[in-house]
């Protein structure tokens, strides 16, 4: 089930992004067909069965670099919704798989590329990284302690944020806007503009002069005290965020320090210093589980700093189900959720190849056609 149920699309395999947009719209409902080169994926690491990002689809194996397997392709593309592919610009267009092929042969098909520069600028053809594309766009200067290098947030910032969810979110609105004009497009979706979106409240705060490039001196970057992570007396890790005055209330009260003097005005910046080193001090007092306890059921905005493992066991995740356990293989659940058409978890991670005959079968091939393709 699920919102995208009856949506047909066309995966070219890749790396990163591309899949996890994939297994976004797969994990909604959609069937995705995973199109994968002879010999397998293109970065093998492991068992694919294990390659979470590769859920909820099927496997076909084409050689889209000869004329059989592109001209197979395009007669599966003639039928389906929408294409997503992850290759540096002009590389589709060289196997005879852009966009004007495609949607010459196809009309109403939305045309997902992903790419980390674009299609077009003076860095288009350059290799990168998420660490490229938030080194240029200024998520990562703005992220780690004043008095140390920038800090690398995985590749959570362009990879996956400014990446895959908005080549899944722009094909899901090209896709409802081809139901009133009957026609497709391509979806241009570039790491550096999803970064450069993510990044909308640094630009809007600065705009009103309430941000500075420099790192640990703005109210989300660990510059206020109340807003930061602090050390408790067995060496873990709590994370405080009460900003609005009634949490910061609750937070001082919990914590026993309603009556210190440095805490009595929060966004009087002159005592920050005197704030974070009065909490840091409080927090050393006692372990991670004392102050779990002290904050359970509060509005003060605090939560242990848990390692993934962890966060699996936490009660309130394990409430929701935002894991799951298959074959082994523990997984984050679909989301977001919904009240009527609820997705659910989709097949698992294929072997390259291993859905190829029935594809193939399913889009008209007869089996003198499919196994000549096998051979090739």
């Amino acid at each position: 089930m699920g919102p995208l149920e009856g949506t047909r699309i066309v995966e070219i395999a890749g790396l990163g992004p591309a899949p996890f947009a994939a297994m976004m719209l797969a994990d909604m409902g959609a069937d995705v067909i995973r199109v994968d080169r002879p010999g397998g994926a293109p970065l093998q690491v492991g068992d694919p069965r294990k390659e979470i990002l590769n859920r909820g689809r099927r496997s076909l194996t084409l050689d889209l670099k000869s004329p059989r397997g592109r001209d197979a392709l395009l007669r599966i593309i003639g039928e389906v919704d929408a294409l997503i592919e992850g290759f540096r610009p002009g590389v589709m267009e060289r196997m005879g798989l852009g966009p004007d092929a495609c949607l010459a042969r196809n009309p109403r098909l939305v045309y997902g590329r992903m790419t980390g520069w674009g299609q077009e600028g003076p860095l288009a053809q350059r290799a990168g990284h998420d660490i490229t594309y938030i080194a240029l766009t200024g998520a990562l200067a703005a992220i780690g302690r004043a008095s140390d290098r920038p800090a690398i947030p995985l590749n959570l910032i362009a990879d996956f944020g400014g990446g895959a969810m908005y080549l899944a979110f722009g094909i899901v609105c090209a896709l409802l806007e081809s139901t009133r004009s009957g026609r497709g497009q391509v979806v241009d979706a570039a790491m550096v503009d999803g970064v450069a979106s993510l990044m909308s409240i640094v630009h809007m705060l600065d705009a009103m002069g309430l941000w500075r490039p420099e790192r640990e001196c703005n109210l989300l970057d660990g510059g206020a005290p109340f807003y930061d992570v602090y050390a408790t007396r067995d060496g873990r890790y709590l994370a405080i965020g009460p900003l609005e005055p009634q949490f910061f209330s609750e937070f001082v009260t919990r914590a026993g320090l309603a009556e210190h003097p440095a805490l009595r005005a929060q966004m009087d910046l002159s005592a920050w210093p005197a704030m974070r080193d009065a909490i840091a001090a409080r927090m050393r007092e006692k372990t991670l589980a004392e102050w779990v306890a002290i904050f359970e059921g509060s509005d003060a905005c605090v939560a242990p700093v848990l390692d993934y493992r962890e966060a699996r066991e936490h009660p309130h995740l394990v409430a929701r189900g935002t894991f799951v356990t298959r074959d082994g293989v523990v997984e984050p659940a679909p989301a977001p959720r919904f009240s009527r058409t609820a997705p659910a978890l989709g097949r698992p991670p294929p072997a390259p190849g291993e859905h190829s005959r029935e594809v193939l079968r399913e889009f008209g091939f007869s089996d003198d056609e499919i196994d000549e393709l096998r051979t090739r």
